[in-house]
């Protein structure tokens, strides 16, 4: 674990800005927090930082109420259009519980209008207005990858964001989540406990909407505690190149075999139980998706395997294995038989493959064998790339993807484009920002100039074998 950057200067006076807002105790003298065990701290942290650290247990202004109809959300709108400042921004989803990714709840903080939680269920799923009273305002999220698709979804799409999980990651802080890059910086801990929680639920307990509101509390102070680390290591460019590639990063395409995730499939390479757990899936899908309920809360990835291992010879035998012989399965078990029928009832050509067609190179740990020479490129490129994060505080997977170096030294450029322009070209081609171009090109140039090993005829050693990352 990399020691974390001192903080600018700032960062801690913003902490004592953040303490004068909000409301709180201290762990010593709240009995729901007295005994509770506290996150490791920093290892750059000293005693006396640790020992400052207060609670935040409920917003400075209060829980606001719920923004749940069309004439509240215009309110809310015209409010955050005459506030100053970026607006902090987050959304609550029902992960685990639901099959879409839609936001329930989507919590806002702008300076000079206050802090709004919306239901888009009950405004219809249409936060446009939002959207345009937010317009050439920087949005400040924490972990923006995970919330703008289902913001996107109600109508609310970005102009600029500040990502302060992806700047706390340029800048080298050991922990990124909300809860540790606010206590380390602002020296407040948040309340912890309901992110995981089933946001569709209707009504929204008190307890979770403090939650909720506690989120975008603190964002845009946070926001200026590690842009002040970022411009003091020389990184805003970096973090700014990066927001607008989250920004503007298109959907992920659909996966060709999405079924091959199912957990534990890798026990299974028979092709025609591999069309067992194919049919099982898609079946499981096709229905998770008009329930709108998590997939694995209808049928569990083990069940899949297991039915496919065991192979079952009637709907009797299906029904007795464990988790199908419960009630909610008993009450699917025609589904469930018609799909394992279905899989059966396939000639050997609508069989799957024992294994997914490549997609890039095969693993690193192979390349020893497949291409000597591929491999002491990678173990030149993960040496001086291990380097430059050493020397830069920022971690190599942030500095260049593990997934593109291993892609540019299997097929590197032709030899007249292995100089450091030709590299950079590549690396921007394969989706490298500026700055990680500019920054990795030479490091890399030089590594894909690196000879294979000399191959040794009597132990068979044909060079290193790099593991992968």
């Amino acid at each position: 674990m990399r020691d974390t950057p001192a903080s600018s200067p700032g960062s801690r006076a913003e902490a004592g800005d953040a303490r004068q807002t909000a409301s709180f105790v201290t762990a010593d003298t709240d009995p729901a927090r007295r005994g509770q065990d506290d996150t490791p701290g920093d290892p750059a942290d000293d005693p006396a930082d640790d020992a400052a650290v207060v609670d935040l247990l409920e917003p400075a202004e209060g829980v606001p109420p719920l923004v749940a109809d069309r004439a509240a959300l215009s309110d809310a709108a015209a409010a955050l259009d005459s506030g100053h400042g970026p607006v902090a921004v987050d959304a609550e989803r029902a992960s685990g519980y639901r099959y879409s990714a839609r936001a329930y709840l989507v919590q806002l903080r702008r300076e000079g209008a206050g802090t709004f939680l919306v239901d888009p269920i009950a405004c219809g799923g249409d936060l446009g207005v939002l959207d345009e009273a937010l317009r050439g305002v920087e949005w400040v999220l924490h972990a923006a990858s995970q919330d703008l698709a289902c913001l996107a979804e109600v109508g609310m799409r970005p102009d600029s964001l500040f990502d302060t999980e992806l700047a706390g990651r340029l800048v080298g802080y050991p922990r990124v989540g909300l809860g540790p890059l606010t206590e380390h910086l602002l020296g407040v801990r948040l309340q912890k406990g309901h992110g995981a929680a089933d946001w569709s639920r209707r009504p929204l307990p008190d307890d979770w909407l403090t939650y909720a509101a506690l989120d975008v509390e603190l964002l845009v102070p946070l926001r200026e505690a590690v842009a002040a680390d970022l411009e003091r290591q020389g990184k805003t460019t970096w973090a700014q190149q990066e927001f607008e590639a989250v920004r503007l990063a298109p959907p992920p395409p659909p996966r060709a075999e999405p079924w091959r995730r199912t957990s534990g499939v890798h026990k299974i390479r028979r092709p025609a139980a591999l069309a067992v757990v194919r049919e099982l899936w898609g079946s499981r899908d096709e229905l998770a998706a008009t329930r709108d309920v998590a997939p694995g809360r209808l049928l569990p990835d083990a069940a899949i395997v297991d039915a496919a291992l065991r192979e079952p010879a009637r709907r009797d035998d299906l029904v007795a294995m464990p988790v199908f012989r419960g009630r909610a399965q008993r009450r699917l078990a025609d589904r469930w038989w018609s799909a394992i029928e279905r899989a059966r009832a396939l000639p050997r050509t609508g069989w799957p493959a024992s294994a997914p067609p490549p997609d890039g190179p095969p693993p690193a740990h192979r390349w020893g064998d497949k291409d000597p020479a591929a491999a002491a490129r990678l173990a030149a490129a993960r040496a001086a790339l291990a380097g430059l994060s050493e020397r830069t505080g920022t971690p190599v997977e942030n500095l260049v993807t593990p997934d593109l170096v291993r892609r540019l030294c299997w097929a590197p450029p032709p030899d007249a484009d292995a100089d450091a322009d030709g590299v950079a070209a590549a690396l921007a081609e394969l989706g490298a920002r500026p700055w990680q171009a500019e920054l990795a090109a030479p490091l890399l140039a030089e590594a894909l100039r690196v000879p294979a090993p000399e191959a040794d005829p009597d132990s068979g050693d044909h060079g290193g074998d790099p593991q992968d990352s």
